[in-house]
């Protein structure tokens, strides 16, 4: 096992436990709208952890204001001409604000006839300087390579804008803000078992639906990005089409529920299978640590602050420092 420094994880350990505070000051900021009557989607542009918070905000706007709302990937604009987005806004998610491949896009959506909305933690970013709307994810000074508070604080950035959006939204954005407020050192109940189960696992399964699939895939990252085990995320209706196959190797699996009635069935039927057929099973909830009242996109943000502290605690458990990942860096250089 490697030799850690002293203070291996010692970054990351306080960007989560600052990450309840940063979601609570994102979700509260206002947002002062462009005119939008004419507008008929939203596109979602990022990459890596900044995807998994868009994917989430993606569900939520959808569900409270009908609009069609999907993820365009950087590189139609950074290697191809674009598409038309008349009548549309692009909502551009970057921690830095200062990739090559997103600040191609902002510029190639302003001029495809988009309204640019960029939610990014560092003021006067490249992003911001093309953008028509600034959201502030508002976290602050990030040194731990695996983003954790900024990805919890552009989940809240994306439901500030959707309290403008729709103003019968933001008493709940409120509430759930208070809600992530109070899980300052709480823990899941389940969290030494799962810790144990992940120092044991090859090979790991993170499931949700809805909101819990962008936490999926954000949780499915961390453990990449910080303990070197193959995680992959999966949508509850999509990981019985196949996936489930792989359980006949051993399988640890992470059901994530933000516990919206709709997608019990869903998840239920998931983790009836999996166990039936000999998978290692637990089942997160924000409730399970006292969360309750909580929007699903602010369930999902709940349950990463409640699973941050696993991939911490399960790298330098395996002899990983999280803070610096071996083959990462912090802003990634993409085309």
């Amino acid at each position: 096992m490697t030799d850690l420094p002293a203070n291996a994880g010692h970054h990351m350990a306080r960007e989560i436990a600052e990450a309840p505070g940063v979601f609570a000051t994102s979700a509260a900021q206002p947002v002062d709208l462009p005119d939008l009557t004419s507008l008929r989607a939203i596109y979602t542009v990022a990459r890596g952890s900044s995807d998994a918070a868009a994917n989430i905000l993606a569900y939520e706007i959808m569900r409270e204001t009908g609009l069609p709302v999907t993820s365009l990937p950087p590189s139609v604009f950074s290697l191809g001409r674009g598409v038309r987005l008349t009548d549309s806004a692009v909502l551009v998610v970057s921690q830095s604000g200062a990739s090559d491949d997103l600040v191609r896009s902002a510029k190639g959506a302003k001029a495809a006839g988009a309204t640019v909305i960029a939610l990014t933690n560092a003021p006067a970013s490249p992003v911001e300087a093309v953008s028509d709307l600034t959201l502030r994810i508002g976290a602050g000074e990030e040194l731990a390579v695996p983003a954790t508070k900024s990805v919890v604080g552009a989940i809240a950035g994306g439901m500030a804008l959707l309290s403008a959006l729709v103003p019968g939204y933001a008493p709940r954005a409120a509430a759930s803000s208070r809600a992530i407020d109070a899980l300052q050192d709480k823990t899941l109940p389940q969290t030494r078992a799962v810790l144990a189960a992940l120092l044991r696992a090859s090979h790991v399964y993170v499931i949700g639906r809805d909101t819990g699939f962008g936490a999926a895939q954000e949780l499915a990252l961390k453990l990449k990005e910080c303990c070197a085990l193959h995680a992959e995320a999966y949508s509850s209706s999509e990981v019985l089409h196949g996936p489930l196959q792989l359980v006949t190797n051993p399988l640890l699996i992470l059901i994530l529920d933000t516990e919206a009635p709709d997608l019990q069935d869903s998840l239920n039927t998931a983790e009836a299978r999996f166990r039936a057929a000999g998978g290692t099973v637990f089942r997160l909830r924000a409730s399970d640590a006292g969360a309750t009242g909580l929007t699903p996109a602010a369930a999902a943000a709940a349950l990463l602050v409640l699973t941050y502290p696993l991939a911490l605690q399960a790298a330098l458990a395996l002899g990983h420092d999280p803070d610096h990942p071996a083959t990462l860096s912090k802003v990634t250089q993409t085309r």
